[in-house]
């Protein structure tokens, strides 16, 4: 199992040039290699550092003896390498995420969902150490570059967080004082035209955050039957228009394939004409973004599992942007909360088996005023918590 030598921080490299090297790291044959699952992108602790990195091998105890950094300096600031590199993403709700979660010295957090990094370096700066995942390659190497100050106490291994329970079995990491997911589009997703994420500028009909995944949004919009597409415009995007932008898809891809984002907007826009600042393709890419990634059963799988990778007062965190994602993290957040299940087939209620949370936000957290005039991509966030409960 192979992984990256990072070099020793700190690191003089202008945002271009790094910009460059990282392109070339990823873009080289073999990186990583599909039939692999998961990637290790830092020097990990079970596994060791590459040949040649300068701090050697090692092993599995530096959870259990702190070796190689104990956390003894909360608040560290971040390093100074961050500063030098591109702009990629401002994450949400950041203190509340940390008020809730509690990190400090000694403590171990799992972030599913890694992007820049934010999430993972504001606990990291309070001592924690941090064990972190996502399925976007260069989401990867962006933050192992930005925190490579942290190593000692920071690894990230690429996967879906719908897995992470078998990524986790596989380099032996026990349980955790809390985990972190944010369900949501990066900034450096919505800007980068190759992806497809977003239709203000032209670029192929993707839509994957997992560039290896098979199936793209060209695929599903090329192939799908019109009642197909609306079931997907309805359930994943509540479009009020989808059976007529649905008619108008089948209509002009009978006549030419539909392979790019700016092609499917202005599709959508010739029967479901502007109204106030929202595009009218918004929320059918939402649609076929959930589609394609799985998104909402890939939630569901995560927040069963959840559960049982918490320590005894351990809290789980989820960030949402739609309604669609935050109902699924309440309704299992409440199943897990509920003592008994009582249904109208049962002759009197029955205790749950799968209680073992206790919900901490009544109603979602959302951000501050001050953060949304910051931030306006901010606005529609979510935040939930579930505390674990003690063992019986």
């Amino acid at each position: 199992m192979a992984s990256i030598a990072l070099p020793a921080c700190p690191v003089s490299l202008s945002p271009r040039s790094w910009w460059e090297r990282l392109i070339a790291r990823i873009s080289r044959p073999g990186f990583p290699h599909p039939a692999w699952g998961w990637q290790q992108l830092s020097a990990w602790p079970g596994v060791g550092f590459a040949d040649g990195y300068p701090g050697g091998h090692i092993s599995r105890a530096w959870f259990n003896t702190g070796r190689g950094g104990n956390g003894s300096a909360p608040e560290e600031p971040p390093s100074e390498d961050a500063a030098k590199l591109p702009f990629y993403h401002e994450s949400v709700l950041l203190k509340e995420v940390v008020e809730w979660l509690q990190p400090g010295p000694g403590k171990i957090y799992l972030d599913v969902t890694l992007g820049g990094g934010g999430h993972t370096e504001a606990l990291l700066q309070r001592g924690a150490k941090v064990v972190a995942m996502d399925q976007d390659p260069v989401a990867i190497a962006y933050a192992t570059s930005r925190l490579r100050c942290y190593a000692d106490r920071f690894c990230a291994i690429r996967g879906n967080f719908r897995n992470f329970p078998d990524l986790l079995k596989e380099i032996g990491v026990g349980k955790f004082d809390g985990i972190i997911a944010d369900i949501g589009v990066s900034t450096r997703q919505l800007s980068d035209a190759s992806k497809g994420f977003s239709f203000q500028k032209d670029g192929p009909l993707d839509l994957r955050m997992d560039p290896d995944a098979p199936i793209t949004a060209a695929d599903l919009i090329n192939t799908m039957s019109e009642e197909e597409l609306i079931r997907i415009f309805i359930d994943y995007g509540e479009e009020p228009h989808a059976r007529r932008i649905a008619r108008a898809i089948v209509k002009h891809r009978a006549a030419q394939p539909i392979r790019t984002t700016l092609q499917l907007a202005a599709i959508i826009e010739s029967v479901s004409p502007r109204k106030g600042h929202r595009h009218p393709a918004t929320l059918v890419f939402q649609a076929m973004r959930i589609a394609v990634n799985d998104e909402l059963a890939a939630l569901e799988d995560f927040l069963d599992a959840a559960p049982a990778w918490l320590k005894p007062s351990g809290r789980v965190a989820v960030i949402s942007f739609h309604s669609l994602e935050d109902r699924v993290a309440k309704r299992r957040f409440q199943h897990f909360a509920a003592p008994y299940i009582d249904r109208p087939e049962f002759p009197e209620p029955r205790p749950n088996a799968d209680h073992c949370l206790r919900v901490l936000t009544r109603k979602p957290v959302e951000p501050s005023d001050a953060e949304i005039t910051s931030n306006p991509r901010s606005r529609s966030a979510r935040l939930r918590v579930a505390e674990r409960l003690p063992e019986p």
